[in-house]
């Protein structure tokens, strides 16, 4: 059996080498044996590892050729999806459900900090600190609070958010005909995301409000989603549910429409600077041009959205039965002032850049599985036509 650590010998030859480079080599073809051993043979250690290495490698490419196959089993049964057909919206919608309830719910010990230093900014003074208060408290099960609303909530929005835009994107392309909408396409982004986020918070408000007042109450002031439900609407009826709607659009609104303009925009000026146009590319380079777009797109979205962050969490938390909303507006506002909205910041950008980037690289992944093109890189502008 080879050694594990190298022997005296070994250590000699390589600190005190024969040759000018401070290495062994193979003696030239003489007609003689060289010494020379190859490290994988001298340590165990390094065999190990490459032997690692070579198992990866092929469960690696295994991993791939299941993946190719389970793709071409599920586009075999939904045919040759076609672009911006009813199956084209369905997959889309799918996709944005997945993208969004994964990745929101896997954020959950992030926002529930996020959440209570809004509430309250001398409650815990870092992140780790508040972990560890609040699982020597309560466990793993505390450091989710949430998790099952956020679950509920942010699928609901993401189909309805990514379906959406897919939909309104094109039917205002066709509005503005083919010249228009490439010569103003980022109004055509920033419309499309508008509309979707518009209908998908709707869906989203409910679970929010449950979520939100789970977080900032301690203990949290129910145990289960719908629990929580039947709670708020029995005092306070199903308006309470949807008592944070307009600060939740205020900040849904403009963080999609900087979401996806300014996704779209930065994936265009990626592909601008690489070599080749996007469709030379192989799947997997559009979906990491995606993840890096996604993230840069994220953190533009955490600082345009941020104080309607806050004003939403203390809305939910604070906001008094039959209280007006401009009312509890003003009355917030008075008590945390302008630099009070800006509370949690750094966290919310690590947040929902991580956030963002894993939601694009989920959802355009899941079009590729299903044969679909990425999304971003404009198309090319229309031909133009001359008169002779």
């Amino acid at each position: 059996m080879a050694p594990l650590f190298p022997t005296a010998s070994v250590l000699k030859d390589i600190f005190t080498p024969q040759t000018p480079f401070g290495r062994i080599t193979p003696s030239p073809s003489t007609g003689t044996h060289s010494s020379y051993v190859p490290p994988s043979r001298r340590f165990s250690t390094w065999s190990a590892v490459d032997d690692m290495k070579s198992k990866a490698g092929s469960l690696s490419n295994e991993a791939q050729k299941e993946l190719s196959k389970a793709s071409a089993a599920a586009q075999a049964k939904t045919d040759q999806i076609e672009l911006y057909s009813a199956k084209y919206y369905a997959a889309c919608t799918f996709g944005g459900l997945v993208a969004c309830g994964v990745t929101h719910t896997a954020m959950t010990p992030l926002d529930l900090v996020k959440c209570r230093r809004q509430v309250d900014s001398k409650m815990y003074k870092g992140n780790f600190e508040a972990w560890g208060k609040i699982g020597r408290a309560e466990g793993m099960r505390g450091i989710m609070t949430g998790w099952a609303p956020t679950f509920f909530g942010y699928s609901a929005q993401g189909a309805f958010k990514y379906g959406g835009y897919e939909f309104f994107k094109k039917f205002y392309s066709d509005l503005a005909g083919e010249e228009a909408a490439y010569r103003y396409k980022t109004g055509l982004y920033l419309a499309a995301s508008a509309s979707a986020e518009l209908i998908a918070d709707v869906a989203l408000c409910p679970f929010e409000a449950v979520k939100v007042r789970m977080q900032t109450t301690i203990p949290p002031f129910t145990s289960s989603t719908f629990g929580g439900i039947s709670i708020i609407t029995g005092k306070e009826g199903t308006a309470g549910l949807y008592k944070g709607l307009y600060p939740l659009w205020g900040r849904q609104i403009p963080y999609t429409m900087m979401k996806f303009a300014s996704f779209e925009t930065i994936v265009e000026a990626i592909y601008g600077y690489m070599p080749k146009s996007k469709s030379e590319y192989g799947k997997g380079v559009q979906t990491g041009v995606s993840f890096a777009g996604g993230y840069l797109a994220g953190i533009l979205c955490a600082i345009v959205s941020h104080p309607a962050d806050v004003m939403v969490s203390k809305l939910n938390a604070d906001r008094q039965p039959g209280e007006a909303f401009g009312g509890a507006m003003s009355r917030i506002y008075k008590d945390i002032g302008f630099g009070g909205l800006w509370n949690g910041l750094v966290i919310r950008i690590f947040m929902i850049g991580t956030l963002t980037s894993l939601q694009w690289g989920i959802y355009d992944s899941f079009k590729v599985f299903m044969g679909l093109p990425t999304t971003g890189g404009a198309a090319p502008p229309p031909k133009q036509t001359t008169n002779l």
